[in-house]
């Protein structure tokens, strides 16, 4: 069973039109809704046990992580258990913060400023072993859009990729459990949406939005992370396999 945590609702007219969070992530991994579980915390929803679980992801949100609203609280109560048992898990954006917060990492405004758009992102040397990143070249496109961002990883962690403006892009704590500050559902529209939303303090911020705008793209070396996330919890690697990555013709 695939469980969405749903930390957060995109803008009213952009659900009304393309859906929200659960639905682009599910289209990306290249499954039916029916076939995931869909728990949304932000709006009471509780929060599963582990059993059963083979991967969860988590959406991003419009809330601040340092906002430390009881739901987030009980969702970052909850994530060390997964670590622990080593359920594959891909947590995105807020979800990306939520999982440094949770294992002792630390989260704040991000002290370069906002940070949206389309940009490059470079792969560190871990990349090269990882199950998720692995034969990703050395510097991908994705989209972004979020004011704070993770300022010190989590003990234990393993530093994947950074940007210009963030070091923290990627990483990775325990065997299987993911963090991504990009959003590799996002295409150039949903992108130019948020960026939209969010001019005015792009704008006070010293960014020039329309910039931004016209540089937006798709970014599919981004969203293969979703189907190869798929893949992994379809095959979980076992437990006295090497770090090896997995091989897409292996997983069918």
């Amino acid at each position: 069973m695939v469980v969405i945590i749903k930390t957060g609702e995109t803008f009213l007219s952009l659900a009304s039109q393309r859906g929200d969070f659960e639905d682009w992530i599910l289209a990306g991994m290249g499954l039916d809704k029916e076939k995931a579980t869909i728990i949304d915390v932000c709006n009471g929803s509780p929060l599963p046990t582990y059993d059963g679980i083979s991967g969860i992801v988590i959406t991003g949100s419009h809330t601040p992580v340092t906002e430390h609203k009881d739901w987030s609280e009980r969702t970052a109560e909850w994530l060390p258990g997964v670590v622990e048992r080593k359920i594959p898990l891909l947590a995105i954006c807020y979800g990306h913060q939520l999982l440094a917060y949770a294992m002792g990492g630390k989260v704040e405004d991000n002290p370069n400023g906002l940070e949206f758009g389309t940009i490059d992102v470079k792969l560190h040397s871990a990349a090269k072993k990882d199950l998720l990143f692995y034969d990703l070249p050395d510097s991908i496109r994705v989209n972004v859009g979020h004011c704070q961002s993770v300022l010190r990883l989590p003990p234990n962690s393993r530093l994947l990729a950074s940007s210009e403006m963030d070091q923290h892009q990627a990483f990775v704590v325990g065997d299987c459990a993911w963090g991504i500050q990009f959003h590799p559902e996002f295409d150039a529209k949903t992108t130019i949406e948020y960026i939209n939303n969010f001019k005015q303090l792009l704008r006070e911020g010293g960014t020039n939005p329309d910039y931004l705008i016209t540089n937006c793209s798709d970014t599919p070396d981004s969203a293969k992370l979703l189907k190869r996330f798929v893949q992994i919890v379809k095959n979980p690697r076992p437990e006295n396999e090497s770090s090896r990555p997995v091989s897409p013709d292996a997983t069918g």
